[in-house]
């Protein structure tokens, strides 16, 4: 007989990284809406595509943290431990598709891609990851154990198919860039060494591997993008919470170094 609660996140506390964007808001709402208490971390709050709670109480609040600072992690774990208590969830969520005030160079031959975006991509996607593993992975390795979700994408177990952007390259050449694809790829074996590392010490870190997601994308590209798709369609931005309640819960307690892929089939091609 099936365990009721197996999903259950009641008297968890869990910490969300890119709570404000829009994959970030679903993910706080879903692990609130199954009983834990949620600390959203962001930068930056003003997003229009925030769909966090208005009001803060004993279980949410909002916590505004730069991940490629190791000390800002760190002042944002305090006032988690202080207001919700010792967290034994981490969604590293957060994550840049593309550096900030990006350039045509950026979506240019790879030849010709800039340092500077490159080291954007790097402090944020991998770096950032790291000093959260390192702050509040480590934190709840010495205090009980608990779950860590790291959040990749299809581009970081395949190349991006470039010739569904081939339609932007009238005017000028358009690909989608390097350091994306890079960067995602980083996060499985960030994901597997911490795994075998932190097994001993209960924690357990998986890997969650997404698709595209509809967000009004122009319709040359969804033409293109859902040709290779089994599945007919890009993700409604809703499809990934039940992963990431079975990932944070005991529903996945013998899982621990996997990577879990909700693609619509699009790998299997």
């Amino acid at each position: 007989m099936a365990n009721s609660n197996l999903f259950d996140l009641s008297g968890k506390v869990a910490v969300v990284t890119g709570a404000a964007g829009q994959l970030g808001g679903e993910y706080v709402n879903t692990l609130f809406r199954a009983g834990a208490k949620v600390a959203a971390f962001d930068i930056n709050f003003n997003s229009p595509k925030n769909s966090l709670p208005k009001t803060e109480s004993d279980s949410f609040i909002t916590v505004k943290v730069d991940i490629t600072k190791k000390e800002s992690i760190q002042d944002g774990l305090q006032r988690v431990i202080d207001v919700l208590g010792t967290p034994s969830i981490l969604v590293n969520n957060a994550a840049l598709d593309a550096p900030p005030n990006a350039s045509e160079q950026d979506t240019g031959p790879f030849e010709d891609y800039p340092e500077k975006s490159w080291q954007a991509m790097l402090d944020v996607n991998v770096t950032g990851m790291f000093y959260c593993c390192q702050v509040i992975g480590g934190h709840m390795a010495k205090h009980g154990g608990g779950s860590i979700i790291n959040i990749s994408s299809i581009y970081g177990i395949l190349s991006p198919d470039q010739r569904i952007y081939e339609y932007k390259s009238a005017e000028k050449p358009f690909f989608k860039p390097v350091a994306y694809s890079v960067t995602k790829s980083a996060v499985l074996n960030l994901t597997r060494y911490l795994a075998t590392y932190w097994a001993g010490k209960n924690v357990r870190v998986n890997t969650l591997t997404l698709a595209g997601v509809f967000n009004n994308q122009d319709q040359t590209f969804l033409k293109n993008y859902i040709a290779k798709v089994p599945l007919g369609r890009m993700a409604r931005q809703d499809e990934y919470n039940g992963a990431i309640v079975f990932l944070a819960s005991g529903a996945s307690s013998y899982m621990t170094g996997a990577n879990m892929v909700l693609d619509g089939g699009y790998s299997c091609w």
